[in-house]
């Protein structure tokens, strides 16, 4: 995995609700795994912009409920900095949906703007974003 250009501060613990900012058919979102991600013995994973994570399906069309599918972290309200010296923070956590391991998102459309690090990683994701803040 592509490595981004900005200190990410881990904002999502596991079990964190988020939306699914993508129009796949699921709303509401359980964080239960980060995928790729290195921690410390003994401690809990948490997940930053621009991760692969597993989630679980809360909310949404009745046939993708309870199911696990792999996502990336789009938005997150905790602030990180960037190599300029700004900090961004967004007003919701968010992910998008993927429908296999290359990285191809199983939606057609993001709700809402998506951060510039996940640009950088997830060039597929971002094509169908509305906005790149």
């Amino acid at each position: 995995m592509k490595s981004i250009s900005a200190r990410a501060t881990a904002g999502l613990n596991l079990g964190a609700k988020v939306i699914a900012a993508d129009n796949s058919g699921a709303e509401i979102v359980r964080l239960v795994g980060v995928k790729r991600g290195k921690g410390k013995k003994g401690k809990q994973m948490c997940a930053k912009i621009a991760d692969w994570v597993k989630v679980s399906v809360k909310k949404g069309i009745p046939d993708m409920k309870g199911k696990v599918f792999d996502a990336v972290v789009i938005r997150q309200k905790k602030s990180y900095r960037r190599l300029n010296g700004e900090r961004i923070a967004f007003e919701d956590n968010a992910v998008a949906i993927l429908k296999d391991e290359k990285g191809n998102p199983k939606g057609t459309k993001i709700k809402g703007p998506i951060a510039r690090e996940v640009q950088e990683r997830w060039g597929s994701v971002a094509k169908i974003a509305s906005i790149v803040y």
